[in-house]
């Protein structure tokens, strides 16, 4: 890696990092509302869901856009998604159980939305353990690669996650699905669409 891939590199993970810090300014400045610990521990799940949307984005964004940089980022950009569902299930475990857990292994099988957003994060957990290139080699592009689409399984799953979590005022979450409809569509094979993109193709 040469000095501009790695200054490149290291601007994008301060840039992941951000948010986080962000949070942890806003607790200790006691910003984050009347209920921080809830602000805190939903911010660290939709920043989790973001980051994951985001990495879904560079394949679509190479093919139809012809912006092949994401590529080189999407693991580290699938990792802070991986990271952030991780404290936001930890804020959940700390903030709301005390780590008793008891009471959270039942929490979790009474209430659906906390099963999904388990689910969610159990599902990120292989791919984050297989994300790097020994990885690869050793079990195969093919075989990585389908292990890797549990991806699509886990966005799902947040998502329902964050649907039943909110309950009444729907617009976030339906920005989400939003997204995330498109990016599936925008992922379909090309014999699904009637018009492409010409520059893309050239």
């Amino acid at each position: 890696m040469n000095a501009r891939q790695t200054l490149k590199t290291s601007l994008l993970f301060s840039l992941c990092c951000l948010p986080l810090a962000a949070l942890v300014w806003g607790v200790a400045a006691n910003q984050l509302g009347a209920n921080p610990t809830e602000a805190l521990i939903r911010e660290l799940g939709q920043w989790a869901l973001r980051f994951l949307l985001i990495t879904l984005t560079a394949t679509p964004a190479r093919r139809w856009l012809g912006w092949g940089f994401l590529l080189s980022y999407r693991r580290m950009l699938g990792l802070f998604g991986f990271f952030y569902g991780l404290l936001h299930l930890i804020g959940f475990i700390w903030f709301e159980h005390f780590f008793n857990w008891q009471e959270l292994l039942e929490d979790i099988l009474k209430r659906p939305f906390i099963t999904l957003g388990m689910l969610a994060l159990l599902l990120l957990v292989p791919l984050a353990v297989t994300s790097t290139r020994g990885a690869v080699r050793r079990l195969g592009f093919k075989t990585w690669q389908r292990l890797h689409r549990l991806l699509y399984l886990a966005v799902s799953a947040a998502l329902v996650h964050f649907f039943l979590l909110v309950k009444a005022d729907l617009l976030e979450p339906l920005i989400y699905l939003a997204v995330w409809v498109l990016l599936l569509v925008l992922r379909l094979p090309d014999r699904f669409f009637v018009l492409r993109w010409r520059s893309v193709s050239e």
